[in-house]
């Protein structure tokens, strides 16, 4: 799968609100791996059925922010996609290991190993605009994939100006489970 000169995102607008990945809109704890879609369109990236479906194709996917511990959806999301065969790569600073695979520091030590599909983003809105600023210096991946409850339009906005695809605020685990099969 290529980046394609950067026409491969698509805008759709309307309003939305901000959550973090641990806090809900009320603080309240949030798992992505008990909820459900609701398949409401991004007012920036990636929403639509088929063109999450292709996303979907891709084959390898570093994970930022991959976690340790079970229970936690950025353990429990990447366990997952190793099961479906997906190739993961877990990114997190504190870790040697993670599912028995190396864990790099950071995707600038991804980008000089691993060719990467998907740079999946289990970290809080807050962070995003920094990942993406290293996404597009070390040029990893060809999809950023923010995960539920993650969002910031304009750094989703930079990377598509980039030629990157973008997915926010949506479960990678819900959307497989729904689209792939």
């Amino acid at each position: 799968m290529c980046r394609q000169d950067g026409n491969s995102h698509s805008h759709s607008h309307s309003h939305s609100h901000t959550r973090t990945e641990r806090g809900g809109e009320h603080g309240e704890s949030y798992n992505c791996l008990e909820s459900v879609q609701q398949g409401m369109a991004s007012p920036v990236g990636i929403s639509e059925p088929d063109a999450l479906r292709e996303i979907l194709k891709s084959e390898t996917i570093a994970v930022v922010g991959c976690s340790r511990t079970p229970g936690k959806a950025a353990n429990g999301v990447p366990a997952y996609l190793l099961e479906q065969g997906y190739d993961v790569i877990p990114v997190n600073p504190f870790a040697d290991e993670i599912f028995g695979r190396e864990a790099f520091e950071s995707l600038a030590d991804v980008a000089e190993q691993s060719d990467v599909d998907i740079v999946c983003v289990f970290r809080p809105s807050e962070e995003v605009a920094d990942v993406v600023e290293s996404v597009l210096e070390h040029e990893v991946g060809e999809v950023i994939w923010l995960q539920q409850g993650i969002r910031d339009d304009q750094a989703a906005e930079r990377a598509m100006d980039a030629g990157y695809r973008v997915v926010q605020d949506r479960c990678l685990k819900v959307d497989h489970r729904r689209l792939a099969t």
